[in-house]
């Protein structure tokens, strides 16, 4: 038997495993593409930058200009960190150009996230950025500002908006991360964009069931549906704004270090990136057939912040991503079991609306039913839910609707989700998943849908181990 610790609440959960299983520990993972120099990495992409002249020749003293950067969710913090980096960097070729500091903003893409604190733009951009341009020119979005600008609808059908400072700026430019994420195959290029500049109308237009339940979400693919909508509606953000936005990308490993940096127009560094980000991403396991169970370990706190592990709403989207991760490794209709507290901490100061979105869920039959009802409409436009998320640090109402989404995933696409060591069982019957009080209780469970032999394949860490990666299959 193999022993296994899994990441549970605020500790671990020791478990037994068959010495036929599969344990994939994220934070041993030792593969990654060389590391480079960020700062020399920088320079390089915007001496050439993709598509674009460099950013010296854009410039000008009389020019508007707004540089959007990803908020404090994901990307890293540490002295070399991407957007720590990138930003001073990307100042200075601007200044180089004749812009006026006075005329260049900075912008934090929260989307729907909580508005972050000055503490936390210095804790990851560094102290000496953030006090040239605070108070005043370093700003948060604001996904509830009247001045957010409708571009009506794409192609697709899908909503077009964006931030009132983006689409007046002069020389739109946006620092992205690209990184392994469930939604679309990787953060930065278009998503950037798409997800952190707009409303909650064009964010539910691709994080609903319609996109988020179809077979190509699962396995994190660039390929899916949600990517190219990311595609159009990132095109017709540009084209309502009535200018292209000029992107700087790092590839990044495990530890949020920089492997690769590319500059230039979005969709052509989103080619330049992606092949290097695939080999650090996209990882093969010497498995001869997929699993039949996924047993996952979840932590109290992680991305979205404290609590995200026992609120179930987002301890939901939290397996669903990881079953979008190992998907290419994982047969359908297996079973899932994740050892989580569950003890029904919402954290309200930072997730208000949570609690009662979980309540109204309770009212319907399915998740799809309650996404589409008129309850998650009002919940969604409470005026003191938007008026929180905007003056007070809180995740934005709808945030809530897309998190249980993607936690949807999982009913249509597996026989059962257990939740091994549920403090506050209720909470996961209510996302329709099954409490047991032991691991041991939700594996022999388990074997009713999956026979007494099952192919069994551990994540134990996939939430504190580093940037994640995605799973599949070696072929022959």
């Amino acid at each position: 038997m193999k022993e296994v610790q899994l990441d549970y609440g605020d500790g671990k959960m020791g478990i037994e495993l068959p010495d036929s299983a599969t344990v994939f520990n994220l934070g041993r993972l030792d593969n990654d593409p060389p590391e480079v120099d960020p700062t020399e990495a920088v320079r390089r992409a915007l001496k050439k930058p993709l598509g674009f002249p460099p950013l010296k020749e854009l410039s000008g003293p009389d020019k508007k200009i707004v540089i959007g950067f990803p908020d404090r969710v994901k990307g890293g913090a540490h002295d070399k960190a991407h957007r720590r980096i990138a930003i001073p960097l990307i100042v200075e070729e601007l200044l180089k150009g004749g812009a006026k500091i006075e005329n260049i903003t900075l912008l934090c893409a929260v989307g729907l996230h909580r508005q972050n604190t000055l503490e936390e733009w210095y804790w990851y951009l560094g102290k000496e950025i953030v006090d040239l341009f605070y108070p005043g020119r370093i700003v948060n979005h604001d996904a509830e500002d009247p001045g957010l600008r409708n571009y009506g609808v794409d192609e697709m059908g899908n909503v077009i908006q964006c931030n009132q400072l983006l689409a007046d700026a002069d020389l739109p430019i946006v620092v992205g991360h690209c990184a392994g994420n469930p939604y679309g195959g990787y953060s930065g290029g278009y998503k950037m964009l798409v997800t952190g500049h707009s409303g909650w109308r064009s964010i539910g237009s691709h994080h609903c069931p319609e996109t988020m339940h179809r077979r190509d979400w699962l396995g994190a693919s660039t390929k899916s549906h949600m990517r190219r909508q990311f595609h159009s509606i990132g095109l017709a953000m540009e084209e309502g704004i009535g200018k292209k936005v000029f992107g700087v990308d790092a590839v990044l490993g495990r530890k949020a270090q920089v492997l690769d940096v590319k500059a230039g127009r979005l969709g052509l560094i989103e080619d330049a990136t992606w092949p290097l980000a695939d080999q650090r991403t996209n990882l093969s396991l010497d498995m001869a057939e997929p699993a039949d169970v996924l047993i996952i370990g979840v932590p109290r706190n992680f991305h979205y912040g404290p609590g995200m592990g026992t609120n179930p709403c987002l301890m939901s989207l939290a397996i669903g991503g990881q079953l979008s991760r190992c998907w290419n490794a994982f047969r359908e209709g297996g079973v899932v079991i994740a050892a989580s507290i569950c003890d029904g901490w919402f954290n309200d100061n930072w997730f208000p609306s949570y609690k009662e979105t979980y309540e109204s869920l309770q009212k319907y039959c399915s998740i799809p039913e309650f996404l589409a009802s008129d309850d998650m409409i009002r919940i969604a436009e409470d005026t003191e839910y938007c008026f929180k998320y905007s003056n007070f640090n809180t995740y934005h109402p709808f945030h809530a609707m897309s998190m249980i989404s993607g936690g949807g995933v999982l009913a249509p696409y597996t026989s059962a989700v257990f939740i091994a060591g549920a403090k506050a069982p209720a909470y996961a019957r209510g996302m329709g998943f099954i409490p047991t009080s032991t691991f041991k209780d939700a594996m022999e469970k388990a074997k009713r849908y999956v026979g007494s032999n099952p192919r069994i394949l551990c994540t134990p860490d996939c939430f504190t181990g580093g940037v994640g990666v995605n799973i599949g299959l070696k072929k022959n």
